[in-house]
């Protein structure tokens, strides 16, 4: 094998690699890693996030941004648990926390595509309107849910399972075949490499960016729910810098923020790697301080890494 299929090699599998490297390290460092209850607590906290970062996944493939992720998340949660709160019907308030999500993303995909506002100055728009419109609903304080069926979401078990990973697994499934079996997965790597020729070629590129948009918020508007279940309550101030964190997954996976390249597994993967970074430095005591500034490094990591095999011209 030559130099070039092995950078290739390593560069098709290099965030697969870091998961591998950083899980022997761990059980090295903490004996309580590897344990079940401890790797089924890191999955279940990393599903939050997870469920956001396959939304921004899309966002990005497409060469967007989306800020207003974790703001759409709080004013999803405090709609489910507001209408909880009055007795409305869970699936009602369920739904209705999904539309406002879904309303939230087809406001930024119009915003961008029918007005041409770049999506960081749009979705930063609407991250400060959704977080005020929270503070405005709540009133600044927790709405407290006591609706047991919808406990089950959160903290529910199938199988063993906790709930939360469940549904973030089937969520990744699903969108790991819907970008590599459908049009619309293709017309989506189409647009974030080349929009202009996707253009050209017939292909809807307002359409499916308002699209990508939408299932943005509509999966922060999933996350909510799962977070509200899991807390029984919205918190005011829930998703507050939970947008860093996914693009930081969506990065660390190999998702290129110039559109194009990447994909819903690397993902999956680099929310994992974050997860574990936190569990570890927990389990090891370090200051959150200095777990600030160790995610930080991981990110400049994984965006030199990304730049470098891009000069390398590797595929």
């Amino acid at each position: 094998m030559n130099r070039e299929a092995r950078l290739h090699l390593v560069n098709k599998y290099r965030v697969l690699i870091i998961f591998i490297a950083l899980c022997a390290a761990a059980s090295m460092l903490s004996d309580a890693f590897l344990t079940v209850n401890n790797l089924l607590n890191v999955a279940r906290q990393v599903s939050i996030t997870a469920i956001i970062a396959a939304g921004m996944t899309l966002v990005i493939l497409i060469a967007g941004i989306d800020l207003s992720v974790g703001s759409v998340m709080a004013f999803s949660g405090a709609i489910a648990a507001g209408m909880l709160t009055a007795q409305w019907p869970l699936g009602v308030a369920l739904i209705a926390a999904l539309l406002v999500g879904l309303g939230f993303g087809i406001i930024n995909g119009l915003f961008v595509t029918r007005w041409g506002i770049p999506s960081f100055i749009t979705t930063l728009a609407v991250m400060v309107i959704a977080r005020g419109m929270t503070l405005v609903y709540t009133q600044g304080y927790p709405l407290v849910v006591s609706h047991e069926s919808f406990r089950y979401i959160g903290n529910g078990k199938m199988l063993g399972i906790p709930l939360p990973i469940l549904i973030m697994l089937f969520l990744y499934a699903s969108l790991y075949w819907v970008l590599r079996n459908t049009s619309f997965g293709r017309y989506v790597y189409a647009i974030g490499g080349n929009e202009e020729a996707s253009r050209l070629s017939g292909i809807p590129v307002n359409t499916i960016k308002v699209a990508v948009f939408g299932i943005c918020g509509l999966l922060s508007a999933l996350s909510a729910i799962v977070y509200t279940s899991r807390l029984m309550s919205a918190q005011p101030t829930a998703g507050t810098g939970i947008e860093l964190d996914a693009i930081a997954a969506v990065i660390i996976g190999g998702t290129s923020l110039a559109g194009g390249k990447g994909g819903i597994a690397g993902t999956l993967i680099g929310a994992l790697i974050m997860g574990i970074l936190d569990n570890v430095l927990n389990l090891m005591n370090v200051s959150p301080f200095y777990q600030s500034i160790v995610k930080g490094l991981v990110i400049l990591a994984a965006v030199l890494a990304d730049r470098t095999f891009a000069k390398l011209k590797i595929a």
